[in-house]
């Protein structure tokens, strides 16, 4: 049975990554929240630029944001900065509901003082990243895993072999009691139905093609062209038609699984198996989408390029074209253009492309990790007040 290396939380989830999150609540404390992460080897940081003003759908989802992000499997420890008390402290109180190691100040309790939130959260920080340094990771089963699918920058290599490639991944790991989720709702467009026929029930079915319909409404309402804005420029140029084609090979990352549900931006699936999120498609907030979800790692494939990672959760990128893989060597972790000429079996890369993932998700590192790439961006969706 397939094992990987993870660190033990104690709320029963099992994190791929050992971070020190510094986490932001708002604009007028991202500066401060930099400066601290600058100063604490390996430190992390996320800012969440609207503190107030959301309503709505973009209050839900600040506040599922930040209640994952703050205690999410990958991160050992969190410093927590803002300007706004209740929040703070209803922050703090979900930390210690769910055992996190944390510290929390607000500029309020530090007379408005930047410099003094900066001094507070460093020396916060320095001792949170040294008690988390004594962790150990420890052999945990492959149920434990969410993983995000993604694709970016496609090309006809993506979904006639990297894409494919992830189906098969995302199969074992679905076999095996664990999680994927498959997003990028307006890349379902033309293949809904494909999607529709794998749901584990006729109401699920029915939710997939309301989604769809509904991105493309949304679009039409927004004078917004499908037809010509969707394949974009980059993959046009690369060899991809309609949204259609583009849409057949997006949809292939999700493999041949019994599709569980369907999940709002950032909302936690019920249980394992493989699910749909109705999210944007743009990488950085769908992939932020996964992470906020609970995903622990990303699979993302391109055919051109691209090298946005997430900063939470370690993204192994994928690439079948040769090209692309000989050019972006210190970007592209898994190099599947063999299979792309044909030179090796499908099934075989799809082996190979498992034990890497198992291999990162033991602490193995990205080329995004390497390079210090990546960051998260919650979507948004009305006007703030």
């Amino acid at each position: 049975m397939a094992m990987f290396l993870g660190y033990h939380r104690e709320d029963g989830r099992i994190g791929v990554r050992n971070l020190l999150l510094v986490l932001s609540l708002g604009g007028l404390t991202g500066r401060a929240a930099r400066r601290i992460a600058a100063q604490i080897d390996g430190a992390v940081v996320v800012v969440l630029p609207y503190g107030v003003g959301l309503t709505g759908a973009d209050a839900i989802v600040q506040a599922r944001a930040i209640d994952s992000l703050v205690t999410h499997p990958n991160v050992g420890a969190t410093v927590v900065v803002g300007d706004n008390s209740p929040q703070m402290k209803a922050v703090v109180a979900r930390m210690e509901g769910a055992g996190q190691l944390h510290a929390g100040f607000t500029l309020d309790e530090c007379g408005h003082d930047a410099i003094t939130l900066v001094e507070r959260g460093v020396r916060a920080a320095a001792r949170l990243a040294r008690a988390i340094s004594d962790l150990r990771p420890r052999p945990a089963p492959l149920s434990a895993l969410c993983v995000g699918l993604e694709c970016g920058r496609s090309d006809p290599s993506s979904g006639l072999v990297a894409n494919p490639l992830l189906g098969l991944v995302a199969d074992q790991i679905v076999a095996a009691g664990g999680t994927a989720i498959l997003g990028e709702t307006m890349e379902w467009i033309g293949a809904e139905e494909l999607l529709a026929a794998r749901a584990r029930r006729p109401d699920v079915a029915s939710r997939i093609r309301a989604a769809a319909n509904a991105r493309q409404q949304a679009a039409s309402a927004a004078g917004v062209d499908l037809v010509r804005s969707n394949p974009g420029p980059t993959n046009i140029a690369a060899g991809l038609s309609t949204i259609e084609e583009k849409s057949l090979g997006a949809i292939a990352k999700s493999g041949a699984s019994r599709i569980e549900g369907l999940i709002a931006y950032g909302e936690s699936p019920a249980g394992p198996g493989l699910w749909l999120m109705d999210a944007a498609s743009y990488a950085p907030e769908s992939m932020t989408g996964f992470v906020v979800a609970g995903a622990q790692l990303n699979l993302f494939t391109t055919g051109v390029g691209n090298s946005y990672v997430s900063l939470i959760a370690p993204t192994l990128k994928v690439s079948a074209n040769p090209e692309s893989a000989a050019r972006l060597r210190e970007q592209i972790d898994f190099d599947a253009s063999r299979a792309f000429r044909g030179n090796q079996d499908l099934t075989a890369a799809g082996e190979a492309l498992f034990d890497e993932l198992l291999r990162v998700a033991s602490g193995g590192a990205t080329w995004g990790e390497v390079l210090m790439e990546g960051d998260e961006v919650v979507s948004r969706y009305g006007v703030a007040l």
